[in-house]
């Protein structure tokens, strides 16, 4: 049977975090993948909020671009990864990569897992289609390819919820 890949999305501060974390409190063995980065005193205080969230229920990882090896280092007693978040992930190649066309090989690599994901897997991400369309132009690739990388994850997702103001809603299955 395969592993379940459950896709939280939602604007931002919409409760998307909270819920993944309810979900995953569901499991007894689970771990956290963080995607985020403090480069800044407000991104630090951020990261501590989330991190006093989650206690010590999680065995934490941080990874900011190779989602695919922290994954193979976990041990084979984690039942779920909970993965916050996809977004920030994206962010995080660009910044990386800053001249890719798009195709970025950890995106591919990512999504390859999710065919058959080591264990199950709650992804976390924001919504980025519903706004303006961005003024510049770096803004409007990352909006197209958080956009894209969501698309494909909620394909590959068993279920997947939109949050709104701290209400989950399933929206498939």
């Amino acid at each position: 049977m395969k592993n379940k890949i459950t896709l939280v999305t939602g604007g931002a501060r919409s409760g998307k975090s909270r819920h993944a974390l309810e979900l995953a409190d569901q499991y007894q063995h689970k771990a956290f993948l963080a995607t985020a980065q403090a480069f800044d005193p407000e991104m630090e205080d951020r990261i501590q909020k989330h991190q006093a969230e989650r206690q010590d229920r999680f065995l934490t990882l941080e990874e900011p671009r190779d989602l695919v090896a922290a994954l193979g280092q976990l041990p084979s007693t984690v039942e779920v990864v909970l993965i916050d978040c996809l977004t920030v992930w994206m962010s995080n190649l660009m910044y990386f990569h800053p001249d890719a066309e798009e195709n970025y090989p950890e995106v591919q690599a990512f999504l390859d897992l999710l065919k058959s994901p080591p264990c199950d897997l709650i992804l976390v991400t924001n919504e980025v289609g519903m706004g303006i369309v961005p003024l510049n132009a770096l803004s409007r690739k990352f909006r197209d390819e958080a956009g894209r990388l969501n698309q494909e994850a909620a394909k590959l997702a068993d279920q997947v919820f939109f949050v709104v103001s701290g209400i989950p809603m399933s929206i498939k299955g």
